[in-house]
């Protein structure tokens, strides 16, 4: 085992070494910074929630998210986006760079790490135009140094927004199950187009607690509006100012050799510079990118939505038939796509078919859609036909993980995003015409909420089911890491586990393992059964548990 691992310790510093020469440019490469010293950067702290430069202002609203107003050229841009959301952005690098450290705890394998990284990022410059880099550059600024050993600053900042890909790639590890749809003419109350989507990115709690509505007024292309978070320029939800929606939705990939394209940049580039699906699709088509991905595109002017299917080998463009409405979770649909073993592999193996049928049952019925009825989708956590899945199954539209979900009604400028917690809380309604009027006035110190077209928040909330869900997922992630370490568990703990989420089949499962580990099988067939008895989300989760109760009566 030890000669293995050395030997392919060896080979990897052979491969280190022959790109030494790709790594070091990489390294070395800096976007065209000049006119750095005439950008203000001080802010003036109004208070905790509310910080301002010129024209440029951060605001927290009472619905806890905050709304940011940025203008100017790229590099003063970024520059004003890092100076006044640097605490934020240090929220989300100290989260990301802490989960780093605690898969990787070794001081020796962090370094072997971050080499790695590089050399798979040896090429990510050449692929992101100049004007993203010099907006990134200028949000690197503010980075935190203590980081800077990992990599200097702007070179980290590159690597942040391809992780977002990385992770995408790593489908099986669910940190992706997003779904999103479109409807118009006879689908909708007043025929206009009206789309609704889940980002369900989920990359720990502290990953979307502090989230952000960017509203960016650039000196070339499409004013616009993102729904993000700290250091992140990409976008994975937009709207521009010409009536055309963005969102990204994760494919089936194979773990990637080398960064191209990140593409929430790619999506960035269709916001700021496409009025419409023909330009959106000559964008996508020219960019090269490092992981597969459909780009719902909604226009406004055309009245319609279209997904744009990219992969590093393949390009489709997929447009409904005869019918009103899209569709999208995690597979592809276009002709292109047809013979795509992996996204064969998709469809059979994973939740992503189940998910979109249950889009597709909830659309079906005869209430025609408006914003309220959207949201009620999006936070439907029912199976087919209703099926109680227990909370937390990613065969639910609202798996109680999203990052935020997202509503657009782009004929009139207006936007609904969820704040705090999932996409639970309110839809907080924002007019895109009227805040960027608000803000072309000078700078505006108050929040440009249309509160009147907020949504409220779901009941759901206040219910006790709502509680023992957050205090299950607590237990199950304590109780995961103790069994995954082979240390005891109190077998009231876990009976508790069960009955605070009664209809989920992780809660069994996780029964079983213990009890297999403590070779009382007897027991670990009883809680497999179970778990197997309940709705199981994916095709590997099924065989694992068939093999365990194979595995279980083996022994006995």
């Amino acid at each position: 085992m030890k000669l293995n691992i050395i030997r392919i310790g060896a080979f990897l510093f052979i491969v280190l070494l022959q790109f030494s020469c790709g790594i070091n440019k990489s390294m070395q490469d800096r976007p065209d910074i000049s006119g750095l010293e005439k950008i203000d950067t001080l802010r003036t702290k109004h208070n905790d929630s509310l910080y301002s430069i010129g024209k440029n202002t951060l605001l927290k609203n009472k619905y806890g998210i905050w709304e940011l107003y940025v203008e100017g050229d790229a590099l003063e841009r970024g520059i004003i986006n890092g100076s006044l959301t640097r605490e934020l952005m240090h929220k989300q690098e100290t989260a990301f760079m802490t989960k780093i450290e605690s898969l990787v705890p070794s001081a020796g394998y962090q370094n072997f790490l971050k080499k790695m990284i590089s050399w798979f990022n040896r090429k990510i410059y050449l692929h992101i135009p100049e004007e993203y880099k010099q907006e990134i550059y200028g949000i690197s600024r503010f980075a935190l140094p203590q980081y800077d050993s990992f990599a200097p600053a702007y070179i980290r900042m590159l690597y942040l927004h391809g992780a977002h890909d990385i992770g995408h790639a790593l489908q099986d590890l669910m940190l992706v199950g997003c779904t999103s749809f479109a409807a118009w003419d006879t689908k909708t109350e007043d025929g206009k187009l009206l789309l609704g989507r889940n980002f369900d990115f989920y990359a720990g709690d502290e990953f979307a607690e502090e989230k952000i509505i960017a509203f960016v007024n650039p000196d070339e292309g499409n004013k616009f509006m993102m729904y993000t978070w700290g250091g992140m320029i990409g976008v994975v939800s937009g709207l521009n100012e010409k009536g055309l929606t963005v969102t990204i939705n994760a494919g089936k990939s194979k773990i990637p050799l080398i960064a191209k394209t990140p593409i929430s940049l790619v999506a960035r580039e269709i916001l700021q510079y496409a009025e419409n699906t023909t330009e959106a699709i000559a964008i996508a088509r020219k960019r090269e990118v490092f992981v597969s991905e459909s780009i719902m595109i909604g226009s406004a002017s055309e009245n319609k939505a279209i997904l744009i299917e990219v992969s590093p080998n393949n390009f489709g463009v997929y447009e409904v038939q005869n019918s009103d409405q899209l569709i999208c979770s995690n597979h592809f649909q276009s002709e292109a796509f047809q013979e795509d073993k992996r996204n064969a592999e998709a469809i059979l193996e994973s939740h992503t078919q189940y998910r979109y049928d249950r889009m597709k049952e909830l659309l079906a019925t005869p209430n025609l859609l408006n914003p309220e009825k959207a949201a009620a989708i999006l936070r439907n956590k029912e199976g087919l036909k209703g099926a109680d899945l227990g909370f937390g199954n990613e065969k639910a539209l609202n798996q109680l993980l999203a990052h935020h979900g997202i509503i657009f009604k782009p004929e009139e400028g207006k936007v609904w995003v969820s704040a705090n917690p999932y996409q639970l809380g309110a839809f907080v309604a924002y007019d895109l015409n009227e805040a960027f009027g608000i803000f072309g006035k000078g700078s505006n110190l108050e929040s440009v909420v249309n509160a009147s077209e907020t949504i409220p928040v779901d009941k759901f909330i206040y219910s006790d089911a709502y509680k023992d869900y957050e205090e299950f997922r607590k237990l199950y992630r304590e109780f995961h890491q103790l069994i995954t370490d082979e240390k005891g568990v109190r077998t009231e703990g876990l009976d508790k586990l069960i009955q605070l989420n009664p209809n989920y089949w992780k809660g069994y499962a996780l029964a079983g393992d213990y009890y297999y580990q403590k070779k009382e099988y007897k027991k670990a067939i009883i809680y497999f059964k179970q778990a197997s008895s309940r709705e199981v989300t994916t095709l590997t989760d099924v065989k694992y548990l068939e093999k365990m109760i194979a595995k279980s009566y083996r022994k006995l």
